[in-house]
C-alpha cells in the first residue's frame, strides 16, 4: 500500500546519510502511514547557529527544495529551528514548505502563559520573537553549548537539564526547544522530567505542522476546507 503522504526533510547540517535520515525515521515512528525522503545541504559542517550560516544555507535548502519537489514528496520539512531558507524555498516550489523554528513557536503560542525557549543562540530564533511577542519569557542557552553537536555530549546535556529547570523556577508553563537537534539525542522526555512542565520537541512540531498543510489542502480539493482548532 502507498503511503499517505512523503514528507521531504531538508536537514542543515552536512553529515553521513545515516545521520540525515535520523528526524525522517522519527518522523515515520510517530506518524503512521507517512514516508519521508531526506537530504542534507552541502559544505556546513557545524550547521546553521549564527546570522553567517544563515546566510549560507538560504540558497542551498531552496535547491534541495526544489530537487525533493521533482522527486515527488506531498510537502517540505526544514529541519532547523531557524528556518533557513524557508521563505526562499516557498518561493521555490509550489508544495508547502514548513520550518521548524515557525512550527514549535506557534505550537508554544496556544499555551496560556510564559514560554521558555531553550537553544543554541544568543537570541531566539526569529519565529519565537514574532510568534510568541511578549509571551516569551526568556531565551536560554545551555552552559557550554554553541551548536548542535555540543548537545551530543554529556556535558551538553547535564547543562540543558539544569536550563529547563531555571526555566520553570522563572515561571515558564512550557518550554519550547529551539533547536532540533534536541530531537536527534531524544532529550525532550527527559527535559521535561526535569523541568515538569510541557516541552515541545521541535520536530514533532514540524511533522505535525507539515501533515496539517497536507490535511487541509486534500480537504480543500475535495471542497471540505479543514478548519483551524479554535
Amino acid at each position: 500500500m502507498s503511503p499517505a503522504y512523503t514528507m521531504g526533510i531538508i536537514r542543515v547540517i552536512t553529515q553521513e546519510q545515516a545521520q540525515v535520515d535520523a528526524h525522517g525515521q522519527l518522523i515515520e515512528q510517530w506518524i503512521p502511514g507517512v514516508k519521508t525522503l531526506s537530504r542534507c545541504i552541502p559544505d556546513q559542517p557545524e550547521g546553521v547557529h549564527d546570522a553567517g550560516t544563515k546566510r549560507a544555507a538560504a540558497p542551498k535548502v531552496a535547491a534541495l527544495a526544489q530537487e525533493l519537489e521533482q522527486a515527488g514528496v506531498d510537502g517540505i520539512i526544514v529541519s532547523c529551528a531557524d528556518d533557513p531558507g524557508v521563505l526562499e524555498a516557498r518561493a521555490a516550489v509550489r508544495i508547502p514548505v514548513v520550518g521548524a523554528g515557525e512550527s514549535t513557536a506557534s505550537a508554544a503560542a496556544r499555551f496560556n502563559g510564559p514560554v521558555g525557549v531553550l537553544g543554541i543562540t544568543p537570541e531566539a530564533p526569529p519565529a519565537f520573537d514574532r510568534i510568541l511577542g511578549p509571551q516569551l519569557l526568556a531565551n536560554v542557552v545551555p552552559a557550554g553549548v554553541k551548536s548542535t553537536l555540543d548537545l551530543q555530549t554529556p556535558e551538553g546535556r547535564a547543562s540543558a537539564l539544569k536550563s529547563v529547570e531555571s526555566l520553570s523556577a522563572q515561571g515558564a508553563q512550557a518550554i519550547a526547544l529551539a533547536c532540533t537537534g534536541f530531537a536527534t539525542i531524544g532529550l525532550a522526555p527527559e527535559l521535561e522530567r526535569a523541568a515538569g512542565i510541557p516541552v515541545l520537541d521541535a520536530v514533532q512540531c514540524e511533522a505535525c505542522t507539515l501533515l496539517l498543510e497536507l490535511l487541509r489542502t486534500r480537504a480543500t480539493a475535495f471542497g471540505e476546507p479543514l478548519r483551524r482548532p479554535e
